[in-house]
């Protein structure tokens, strides 16, 4: 497999670690991008301990300078970029829509939505210069079922599934694939802010029955090295048994680590 460069953002912990440390136990340079650019450090000396190549960076993927940055940043240090996982994402404002606040409902949107098309935006020219890319945005089944108190999440995930069906339909004809990826409920800290809301059914599921964050991010790794052509520009479940399996195989005729 040649080498490859991917971006992970949202990575200084929760599924952007884990799937940072799942593509670079595979070969995969990272660039591990977050606002706190020190705890994206720790986890990249995590990655070198492991013998594997990674880099920190500091972004706040609301702010497009920022991202267009990162993306320059990362091209000049690593040399080209193969892989985006648009990982970085809030939950907040969690309640009734008649009482959030507007900022913290905008502020959800701009990271959610906004920062993967920012990124998106940004790579792109890399990928298609390469004729050859994967983007992988983490997605949620909160994108087509609505949940009471959730409606900035529910917005912003529902936009996100309809950018990576438009990214695939304007960059698959050069050769670059995009998925969605919805990694069910796992235990990461923004499932800490969901208990404590009280809200909808999601927020009363036990600790012991979330999944660990390397169970979603080792078929995203997967995803981004297997290259399913066939499932390009769908928003993948990974509580459906079919596309796990059609994920798994890909890999493992593209001769991919397990």
């Amino acid at each position: 497999m040649p080498h490859m460069v991917g971006i992970v953002t949202g990575a200084s912990r929760g599924i952007g670690r884990a799937v940072a440390l799942e593509l670079a136990r595979r070969g995969v340079t990272v660039a591990l991008a977050s606002r706190d650019r020190e705890a994206c450090l720790a986890v990249a000396e995590e990655v070198v301990a492991a013998g594997g190549t990674a880099s920190a960076h500091g972004c706040d993927v609301a702010d497009a300078r920022e991202v267009d940055r990162l993306v320059a940043e990362v091209a000049s240090l690593h040399g080209r970029v193969d892989v985006l996982v648009n990982n970085a994402g809030v939950i907040e404002p969690i309640g009734l829509i008649d009482e959030c606040d507007p900022d913290a409902w905008r502020r959800n949107l701009e990271v959610n939505a906004c920062g993967p098309f920012y990124a998106v935006r940004a790579v792109a020219p890399h990928l298609r210069a390469a004729g050859s890319g994967v983007v992988v945005n983490v997605s949620s089944g909160a994108a087509h079922s609505p949940r009471e108190g959730w409606s900035a999440y529910c917005a912003s995930k529902a936009a996100l599934a309809m950018l990576t069906r438009s990214v695939h339909l304007e960059l698959s004809g050069a050769g670059v694939l995009c998925y969605g990826f919805q990694p069910g409920v796992v235990d990461t800290e923004m499932q800490v802010l969901i208990r404590a809301s009280g809200i909808n059914e999601v927020s009363r599921l036990r600790r012991e029955d979330l999944a660990d964050p390397h169970v979603p991010a080792r078929l995203i790794a997967l995803l981004c090295l297997g290259r399913p052509e066939e499932l390009a520009g769908s928003d993948l479940s990974i509580r459906d048994p079919e596309a796990v399996a059609r994920i798994e195989d890909a890999a493992r005729r593209a001769g991919v680590p397990a």
